[in-house]
């Protein structure tokens, strides 16, 4: 069996296709079987005011995009450029790699592999951000 599997907390929300879905008291483990399916932990959403940094807002797009929630060929360019954008700022070998992941499944139409990889680059971004007078 293929797909994304979601193993979900007790009370752990979800967003698929757009519609919100909370799980019971149990731990629950979910296969979703439909290709390409809008697939959002909100857990790891980020919220509207804190798309405050630059790779934050580039994830907070990506994060509409996957939650459907965003015309997809516009949040898909400004994906493109936001991608060249910090390409051109990170020198970092590690930060490269995974924008170039990113910039890859964003093309390949793997939409929830191009935030996993953006999200990659928080980290380094807070550790910019901290070293910046």
């Amino acid at each position: 069996m293929s797909g994304l599997v979601l193993k979900l907390r007790p009370s752990e929300r979800i967003m698929i296709n757009g519609v919100v879905i909370e799980n019971g008291d149990r731990r629950t483990r979910l296969n979703v079987l439909t290709p390409n399916a809008n697939v959002l932990r909100l857990r790891d959403a980020i919220h509207p005011s804190e798309a405050n940094t630059p790779v934050r807002r580039i994830c907070y797009i990506a994060q509409l995009l996957l939650a459907g929630e965003a015309e997809p060929i516009k949040a898909r360019a400004q994906l493109q450029q936001g991608i060249k954008q910090l390409s051109s700022v990170f020198d970092d070998p590690e930060a490269g790699l995974h924008l170039r992941e990113a910039q890859a499944n964003l093309q390949a139409g793997n939409d929830y592999q191009a935030l996993k990889f953006l999200r990659l680059l928080l980290p380094v971004e807070a550790r910019l951000m901290e070293a910046s007078p």
